[in-house]
């Protein structure tokens, strides 16, 4: 009986079926959240606007601070170059793309897609970087975490400023006056708002786990391996899932739609998110400054190829830089985005179920369509030298305050200096 079961547990299909336990719990949850949504709702049975939005998002990024290096940590939040490329990416490329996507669709006067769902896209496009999601994908992926937990903290704080303003910029215009809010004073308690969960969900744990790892290293370090505490993260990232799910179930924001209309917004956003991938990959590494700088400066160089090489090849970022910019630029909140979303609106709107559901569908697609890329991503990374490339030396360089004073005449005197070592060392 027991050789029998044995060969049952270690068979194929069944060693598939548990490889596969991300995606076949999130079809139980969403089930669940279909026929129960007050149990995992915002204000439901649980109170998961406590219990999820802030103990399962604490949970993983204490989790994040027990396992991560504080030195990195400081090192990583110095890289502007990446904050920057993340931040355009996040707020203006994405969301001024699919405000013409949504231009273009409105313009045709289709009926059967519903101009509400047009400006929940514009919604979901001007919201800032999921919190846990992404930071989970690039751990999975070996990419570099540290820098993306940086661009979440950054990307939700602005956001609670950026958010609203971008909204108010697209529909301002004639084609979306309509879904306009219109409600400046509600900036301020959004703000207050995203600065709580921040605080509490983000930053709280991630400097308690920090501190626990500097001055109990060798309980940490024995408990991350015994408790396996590297599942924590998916698992909290499925209750958010599930608590995204039943809010939308509650709200019925999935029967005030149209089939054609539904069908139209996963098959989109599945599309949309490729292509924003895409163009996160591009912008991180632009092949045209790798052809514009295929070598370090020597002492033949000139000083405008110096200058060049300092300014724009760091923005040729290394293959876990890289990571980490494709999964932070593409993603968008739905927890932070609900709340940004409600506050400007109402919650007693009538159009609020059709406006949270591109949101609420994309952040789940994101998350399938990231664990998918993930095992691909991995392998395309997995050959980096993590020693000496660009990026690294760029952020060593920053953090001692000797990043832009190179000039001509040093790389001048380094190129001299090992050329007298290299005759040194044939005679």
């Amino acid at each position: 009986m027991t050789v029998s079961f044995s060969k049952i547990w270690h068979s194929k299909p069944v060693e598939f079926i548990i490889s596969q336990w991300f995606f076949i719990t999130l079809a139980v949850f969403i089930v669940l959240a279909r026929f129960v949504p007050n149990f995992a709702r915002q204000g439901g049975l649980i109170k998961a606007q406590y219990t999820i939005e802030y103990g399962a998002v604490a949970l993983i990024f204490l989790q994040n601070g027990l396992s991560m290096s504080t030195k990195n940590l400081c090192l990583n939040l110095s890289n502007w170059r990446a904050h920057l490329v993340v931040l355009v990416m996040s707020f203006l490329l994405t969301s001024s793309i699919l405000f013409g996507f949504c231009c273009a669709i409105q313009s045709s006067d289709d009926s059967k897609i519903d101009e509400w769902l047009l400006v929940g896209l514009i919604l979901t496009a001007a919201s800032p970087t999921t919190v846990a999601s992404n930071v989970i994908m690039t751990q999975q992926a070996k990419g570099n975490d540290l820098l993306c937990l940086c661009e979440v903290f950054i990307g939700n704080v602005l956001g609670g400023f950026v958010t609203p303003a971008i909204v108010q910029m697209y529909l301002s215009t004639s084609l979306f006056a309509f879904g306009n809010p219109s409600n400046g004073s509600s900036v301020r308690t959004v703000y207050a708002n995203v600065m709580k969960q921040i605080g509490l969900s983000v930053l709280v744990p991630l400097c308690v786990g920090q501190v626990a790892q500097n001055v109990f290293p060798a309980q940490v370090s024995w408990a991350l391996k015994t408790l396996r505490m590297n599942k924590i993260g998916s698992i909290c990232l499925l209750l958010v899932m599930f608590s995204s799910f039943s809010t939308a179930f509650y709200q019925h924001a999935f029967t005030s739609v149209s089939h054609v209309s539904m069908v139209f917004i996963v098959l989109f956003n599945i599309g949309i998110y490729l292509f924003f991938s895409v163009l996160c990959f591009v912008c991180a590494r632009p092949w045209f400054i790798l052809k514009m700088f295929p070598d370090e400066p020597n002492e033949h160089s000139s000083k405008m190829y110096v200058y060049g090489y300092r300014v724009l090849r760091p923005f040729y970022y290394n293959k876990k830089d890289t990571v980490a910019i494709l999964f932070c630029g593409p993603a968008k909140t739905a927890a932070l985005g609900v709340s940004l979303v409600s506050s400007q609106y109402g919650s007693d709107f009538p159009q609020l179920g059709k406006l949270l559901v591109p949101l609420v569908l994309y952040q789940s697609e994101q998350v399938v369509t990231a664990k998918l890329l993930v095992p691909l991503v991995r392998r395309w990374a997995a050959d980096e030298d993590e020693v000496g490339s660009a990026s690294e030396k760029d952020l060593e360089q920053a953090s001692s305050g000797k990043g832009d004073a190179t000039d001509s005449s040093e790389v001048s005197q380094i190129a001299q200096e090992n050329d007298v070592q290299k005759q040194g060392g044939r005679q």
